[in-house]
C-alpha cells in the first residue's frame, strides 16, 4: 500500500540533502531503489512513533508490510573525510576535526566515504583532487526475510513484541527475555530483532541481541550481520563493542571488510583515550597486511595527523609508522599534501640520532613537487642541525628564516645557541642569546636553560652564576633543569660547598628531583661525608617522589666499603640483589671476600617474593583498576601498571610503583641509570606468582571483586586505591572508582561501612563510583593520610564530577566512551 503514496500523503518531512543526492533520478531498477529507500524511511519513522506510544498491534501491522531489508539502501554519511593538518597543530585543532568526523559518522543519511568534489580544509586541503581515488566502500549486503513471510501468526506477534519491548529494557533484562524465548526463537528470528534494532539506531540493543545469539547451540556465523553491527557500533564510536565484533570475525577465520577496518580506525582516533591511537595504528596495519586493502586518501591523512598531534617528546615514537604511512601513499600513487613532508621532517628533527640523508631527501622531493618549505620546517631542519652539530646548514636555514620575513621564533635562537655551543662557540652562544632579548623584547624559560646549559658546560663559572642570578629573578619557572647543570658544573670543578649551596636552593624552588639528589650524594660520597650521603639516601628511598636508581646505590655503597663500614654495605648489597640493580665490579672485588667470609655466596638470589607492603599495594590498585594478563593457561601473569600522565598524584605515584616492583619488572620496561623520566606504562615479567591475584581480581579475563576482600581492606590498601583510582573534590569528598558486579560493590560497602564510614553509590557505564561525603571523607583522609605519597596532590578534581546528592544511589549512564 506504501509503494504508490508520495512523501506528502505519508506527511514525511523533507529528504535530508545528502539523502537526496543518494537518490538517482533515473528509472527502472535506480528508481524501484528511490522507492524502496522512501519507503524504508517512512515505514522506520512510522513504526518509531507506534513504539513510543506503545501500539503493539499497529506495530505488527506496520512490520508485516516490510519488504527485504536491504542495507545497501540503508547507509549512513561519513559527511567529508578527515583532513590532515599542521604538524604542529595544537590539541585545539586536532579535537575540531576530530569533531567534524563525528558530526559525519552520526549522520544517517548516506553510509559514503566519497567526499564532495571541489572542497577544501582549512589548511589548503583539496578533496576534490582525489576524487579519482575517492570510492564508496563495499560491504557485504544483509538480507532479512519480511514479516509477512513467517509462516505462522504467533511467530510475527512474538518477534513484533520482542521488536518493541527489548530496546527499552536494561542488559540484564533483556537477557531475561531472550531466555524466556528459547523453546521457540532460532537465528532468524534472532537476526530479525537485531537488524531492527539498527534500523531504529538502538545499536546497543542489537549488540546484545547479537552477543545472545552467539551463545544459543543454533548460532551459526553470520558475516554481513556482524559486519553491518559492527559498522553501526563504529560510527557511533563504541569502538570497544565494534573491536569485539571485528575480533569475532577474525575468529571465524573470515577477513574484515574494508568498511568496517575504515570505520573502526577513526572511531578510534575520534576517542580522546589513553591507547588508542596505538590501536588505530595496529587496525590499520592490518587492514594493508591481513586484508589487503589500499586505505583511502582521507585515513591515511586523518591517521598521519593524529601521529604528529602531541608534543616532540611524546610523538617521536611514532616515527616508523609515520613512515609506513608516508611509503603506501607513495606505492599507491596518491597525492601528498605538504603537511605530510613537514610532519615526517618535523618527527625526525626530534629523534635521539638524526637521519640526516632522510631528512635531505624529503627536503628534494618537496622541491621537485613545487612545494616551498614553511617557518615549521624550516624550523624542524634547524633543530636537526642543533643536534648534528651543522653549523653550515644551520645558517643557511637561518638565512630562508630572516627572508621570510616574519619575526625569527625565539625556537630558532635556541637551536642556533646549540649549533654553536657543539662547535665550541659558547661566546657566539651568549651574543645570540642577547640578540634575542634585544629583538623580542624578552627571555623564554627554554633560552635560558639552553644558554646556561651552554656555559656550565663551557665552565664559564663566573658567567654561569650571573645568568642563573639573571633567570632567577625573571620569576620564570621551571628552575630545576639550570640547577642540575650548575650543580654538575659545581661537582666537576670540585666546589662542593657551592654545589651543596645550589642543593638548598633547589629544595627551597623545586619540586623534589632525582637528578639533584643523585649529584648531591655523589658530591658528599666523594668527599667522605657518608653519614651525610646515608641520610640523602635514605630520604631518597622513602621519598616516592625521588626514589632511587643503581647509580645511588652503587654510590652510597662505595661510599660504605671506603669507610670500612661492611655491615652496612653488606645490608645494601642484599637490596640491590632483591632490586636487580647491577654492582659496579669495583665493588664486587671489595665485597667478594667480606660475604666469603661469612659463608654467603656471592650471587643473587634467583627466587622472587613480595613484600608485605608490595601485596598491600597490588590490591589497593586492583581495586582502582590495575590490569592483570594471564597466558592462555593462566599458569603465568603479568601485572600492566598504567598511569594517567595529567593527574599530578600518577605523576608522584609511578615513580613510587617504579622503585617499589624494581625486580619484578620486564628488562624492556628498566631505565638505565642516566634516564629520570618514567614511563606513564609498564609492566612486570610474567610470573606465576601472581597467579593468587590473578584468580581473586581477574578471573576469565574481566574485573571482579573478591568474597574476601573485606579482610584486605586495610589502612595502607584503601590509601592506594585512593592514589590509583580516585580522587578528592574541592568540595573535600572522595570518589573512588571500582569495577565488578553489584554484589561485589555491596560487599566492599558493608566492610566500609563496619569501619564506621558511610558512602554513596552511583554506576556510570560499567564503572561504580563509591562516594564518601563530609565527615565520612574526612574520617577516610585521617585513616589514609600516613600512606599518601605527596599531599600537594591529594585534591584533584579530575573534570568529570559525579553528583551523589540524587535520591537514587545507582545511577548507570550511558557509556561513551566506546563502550
Amino acid at each position: 500500500m506504501f509503494l504508490g503514496a508520495t512523501a506528502s500523503e505519508l506527511s514525511l518531512p523533507p529528504l535530508p540533502a545528502a539523502a537526496a543526492a543518494a537518490v538517482p533520478a533515473t528509472s527502472g531498477s535506480s528508481m524501484r531503489g528511490s522507492l524502496a529507500l522512501l519507503r524504508s524511511l517512512s515505514l522506520s519513522l512510522s513504526f518509531h512513533h507506534h513504539h513510543r506510544r506503545g501500539g503493539g498491534r499497529n506495530a505488527l501491522l506496520l512490520l508485516s508490510h516490510s519488504r527485504r531489508l536491504s542495507f545497501a539502501a540503508l547507509r549512513v554519511p561519513f559527511s567529508r573525510p578527515p583532513l590532515l593538518v599542521s604538524p604542529r597543530a595544537s590539541p585545539a585543532s586536532l579535537s575540531s576535526s576530530v569533531e567534524q568526523v563525528v558530526d559525519g559518522l552520526n549522520s544517517d543519511e548516506n553510509w559514503d566515504f566519497t567526499s564532495r568534489g571541489g572542497e577544501s580544509d582549512g589548511f589548503g586541503f583539496d578533496v576534490g583532487s582525489a576524487g579519482t581515488e575517492m570510492r564508496k566502500l563495499v560491504s557485504p549486503e544483509l538480507e532479512v526475510r519480511e514479516l509477512e513471510e513467517m509462516p505462522e501468526q504467533w511467530r510475527r506477534a512474538k518477534l513484533a513484541w520482542l521488536c518493541k519491548e527489548l530496546p527499552a529494557q536494561k542488559g540484564g533484562t533483556l537477557v531475561r527475555i531472550l531466555n524466556a524465548q528459547r523453546k521457540w526463537i532460532r537465528q532468524e528470528d534472532a537476526t530479525y530483532v537485531a537488524v531492527h534494532c539498527m534500523r531504529i539506531r538502538e545499536n546497543e540493543t542489537a549488540f546484545k541481541v547479537y552477543k545472545w545469539m552467539m551463545q544459543q547451540h543454533w548460532y551459526r556465523f553470520d558475516f554481513a550481520l556482524a559486519t553491518k553491527l559492527a559498522d553501526y557500533l563504529g560510527k557511533n564510536q563504541k569502538f570497544a563493542k565494534c573491536r569485539e565484533v571485528f575480533d569475532d570475525i577474525i575468529n571465524q577465520g573470515r577477513v574484515p571488510s574494508e568498511s568496517t577496518f575504515h570505520i573502526l580506525i577513526v572511531a578510534y582516533l575520534s576517542a580522546p583515550i589513553q591507547g588508542c591511537l596505538e590501536e588505530a595504528c595496529g587496525i590499520y596495519n592490518r587492514m594493508i597486511q591481513l586484508g589487503g586493502y589500499q586505505p583511502q586518501l582521507s585515513l591515511h591523512n586523518s591517521l598521519f595527523r593524529a601521529l604528529v598531534s602531541g608534543s616532540g617528546a611524546l610523538s617521536k615514537h611514532h616515527l616508523k609508522q609515520a613512515e609506513f604511512i608516508f611509503h603506501n601513499l607513495v606505492t599507491s600513487r596518491l597525492e601528498i599534501h605538504k603537511d605530510i613532508y613537514g610532519g615526517l621532517i618535523w618527527l625526525h628533527s626530534y629523534q635521539d640520532t638524526i637521519d640526516g640523508e632522510r631528512i635531505a631527501e624529503l627536503r628534494k622531493e618537496m622541491q621537485e613537487s613545487g612545494i616551498e618549505e614553511t617557518r615549521e620546517v624550516l624550523l624542524s631542519v634547524l633543530r636537526a642541525c642543533s643536534k648534528e652539530g651543522n653549523l653550515d646548514e644551520a645558517e643557511r636555514v637561518w638565512l630562508k628564516l630572516q627572508h621570510l620575513g616574519d619575526k625569527l621564533p625565539s625556537l630558532a635562537y635556541v637551536y642556533k645557541m646549540e649549533v654553536y655551543a657543539k662547535v665550541g662557540e659558547h661566546m657566539k652562544s651568549l651574543n645570540l642569546f642577547r640578540e634575542m632579548q634585544e629583538h623580542l623584547a624578552s627571555s623564554t624559560v627554554a633560552a635560558y636553560h639552553k644558554i646556561i646549559e651552554v656555559i656550565c658546560k663551557a665552565q664559564d663559572l663566573a658567567l654561569a652564576e650571573s645568568l642563573m642570578a639573571e633567570f632567577k629573578n625573571s620569576g620564570l619557572k621551571p628552575l630545576g633543569p639550570s640547577f642540575v647543570d650548575m650543580m654538575n658544573m659545581y661537582f666537576n670543578l670540585g666546589l662542593h660547598d657551592k654545589l651543596e649551596s645550589a642543593f638548598s636552593q633547589c629544595q627551597e624552588k623545586c619540586k623534589p628531583n632525582r637528578v639533584i639528589y643523585g649529584i648531591f650524594l655523589d658530591s658528599l660520597v666523594r668527599n667522605g661525608d657518608i653519614s651525610k650521603a646515608e641520610e640523602i639516601f635514605s630520604e631518597m628511598h622513602t621519598n616516592g617522589a625521588i626514589g632511587i636508581s643503581g647509580r645511588n646505590c652503587n654510590s652510597i655503597l662505595g661510599g660504605y666499603l671506603s669507610a670500612g663500614d661492611y655491615v652496612k654495605a653488606e645490608k645494601l648489597y642484599h637490596l640491590m640483589c632483591q632490586k636487580k640493580y647491577e654492582i659496579e665490579l669495583a665493588s664486587m672485588e671489595k665485597l667478594d671476600p667480606i660475604l666469603s667470609l661469612r659463608g654467603k655466596a656471592v650471587k643473587k638470589p634467583v627466587s622472587l617474593k613480595l613484600t608485605k607492603e608490595q601485596r598491600e599495594i597490588l590490591v589497593g590498585m586492583l581495586l582502582g583498576g590495575l590490569q592483570i594478563d594471564s597466558d592462555e593457561q593462566r599458569k603465568n601473569h603479568m601485572i600492566k601498571f598504567k598511569f594517567n600522565d595529567n593527574s599530578g598524584m600518577h605523576s608522584a605515584l609511578k615513580r613510587h610503583i617504579y622503585e617499589h616492583y624494581h625486580e619484578w619488572l620486564h628488562p624492556s620496561c628498566k631505565l638505565d641509570d642516566n634516564s629520570s623520566e618514567i614511563p606513564n606504562s609498564f609492566s612486570t615479567i610474567c610470573h606465576s606468582y601472581f597467579g593468587f591475584y590473578a584468580d581473586q581480581f581477574w578471573p576469565r579475563g574481566k574485573p571482579v571483586i573478591p568474597k574476601l576482600i573485606h579482610r584486605w581492606l586495610s589502612p595502607c590498601v584503601l590509601a592506594y586505591w585512593y592514589m590509583y583510582g580516585g580522587y578528592r573534590t574541592s568540595s573535600g569528598d572522595i570518589l573512588l572508582q571500582l569495577k565488578g558486579s553489584q554484589e561485589g560493590v555491596d560487599r566492599v560497602v558493608k566492610a566500609l561501612k563496619a569501619k564506621s564510614m558511610d558512602c554513596r553509590v552511583k554506576r556510570k557505564g560499567q564503572t561504580f563510583w563509591i562516594g564518601l561525603l563530609g565527615s565520612n571523607s574526612t574520617w577516610f583522609w585521617k585513616l589514609i593520610e600516613p600512606y599518601v605519597l605527596d599531599l600537594n596532590f591529594a585534591q584533584e578534581d579530575d573534570g568529570e564530577i559525579l553528583s551523589f546528592n540524587s535520591g537514587s544511589d545507582s545511577d548507570k549512564d550511558s557509556d561513551n566512551t566506546g563502550g
